[in-house]
């Protein structure tokens, strides 16, 4: 029997800090979106400190790093950047530690040329294959025909401008962090290679997005690669470290809490996204398409600041299915995808 998963700290107010582990400092930033915050790390080095992932690129954000590094920080520098993935909520500031503070940035190779080709990417208008992906997800009229006019989010907009160079870790690779060694794990689905950490003396683990406690991570087919298979990427992830995990680990996530509990909760992520798969098996007998498989797979309301990443996981399940033979696709008229099983 695993042990219950259980979160022994309360967070701390964005921008203050709670000690999780000896020298090891959890924090929060700020998000623009339902999550509202992000978790970043700060692992005492002696002359200075490694922060894990870094929180968006903004004013504010900005001001609550110095307000962290003046205080609790007490005033030593920031040596290195560590960044898990490369989406812009743990990327987001990293290029402004290298340049104002002199920082070295250390992550994975596709994590940084993911996040500079995107922070690179400036579009003002919807591509073509935006609108042609769009459409192959069933997205409702409405939501269309208003993203027709509206300016896309650029990674720009929340990403400081990165350095031409980093310094980049492996799968397997022992690294040194807070006076801890650490093997790096990766894993894939939410995120291409992203980053996990697992202390050599089995208390503690970076989970990043790949080891989320109470949600699970948004597993999304885009444009950039709209043949994907995130949802089989991210289970074989999480079989992969099932051999790894132990009970008394505690995960330090990148949203919600940390938490110890790591074998159940694999356990629970793995089965509650092939229970999903099985439900939307089931139901696509008559034909849908990625869109019209919200009530199935959510099995709740999905706002319109929730769409986006409704329908990037609706299409990524369904892609899931038709890697496996269980389903297939045509294309409708007006460009959208059906599914249906071949029963």
């Amino acid at each position: 029997m695993t042990a219950p998963i259980r979160t022994p700290f309360e967070p701390p107010e964005i921008g203050g800090v709670v000690e999780i582990a000896e020298g090891v400092l959890w924090s929060r930033m700020p998000l623009p979106v339902p999550l509202a915050h992000v978790n970043v790390y700060a692992f005492d080095e002696g002359d200075g400190w490694t922060i894990v992932d870094t929180g968006v690129d903004t004013r504010k954000s900005r001001a609550l790093w110095q307000a962290l590094i003046d205080g609790p920080l007490s005033g030593r520098p920031i040596r290195r950047v560590i960044v898990t993935h490369h989406h812009l909520d743990h990327v987001g500031l990293a290029g402004w530690f290298v340049a104002e503070h002199g920082a070295e940035l250390v992550t994975t190779r596709t994590s940084y040329l993911m996040a500079r080709m995107l922070q690179l990417d400036v579009q003002e208008a919807p591509t073509p294959e935006m609108l042609a992906f769009w459409r192959s997800c069933g997205m409702s009229p409405e939501i269309y025909e208003k993203r027709l006019t509206e300016r896309p989010f650029n990674t720009a907009d929340a990403v400081h401008p990165l350095p031409l160079g980093y310094t980049r870790i492996v799968d397997g690779q022992e690294i040194e962090l807070g006076g801890r060694l650490w093997t790096v794990r990766m894993g894939d689905g939410h995120a291409p290679e992203h980053a996990t950490f697992w202390s050599g003396d089995g208390e503690l683990v970076i989970g990043g997005d790949q080891l989320l406690g109470s949600i699970s991570p948004n597993l999304g087919v885009s444009a950039t690669e709209p043949m994907a298979d995130p949802v089989g990427d991210w289970l074989r992830s999480c079989e992969k470290f099932v051999p790894h995990a132990r009970d008394g680990q505690l995960v330090l996530t990148g949203h919600k809490l940390p938490y110890t509990g790591l074998p159940a909760r694999l356990r629970h992520l793995i089965d509650n996204h092939r229970h999903a798969l099985e439900r939307l098996r089931e139901v696509l007998h008559e034909p849908r398409t990625a869109c019209d498989c919200f009530d199935v797979l959510f099995k709740r309301p999905i706002k319109e600041g929730e769409y986006g990443l409704a329908m990037v996981e609706a299409m990524a399940h369904c892609r899931h299915l038709e890697r496996r033979g269980l389903i297939t696709g045509r294309e409708r008229e007006d460009g959208a995808i059906l599914w249906q099983t071949g029963e």
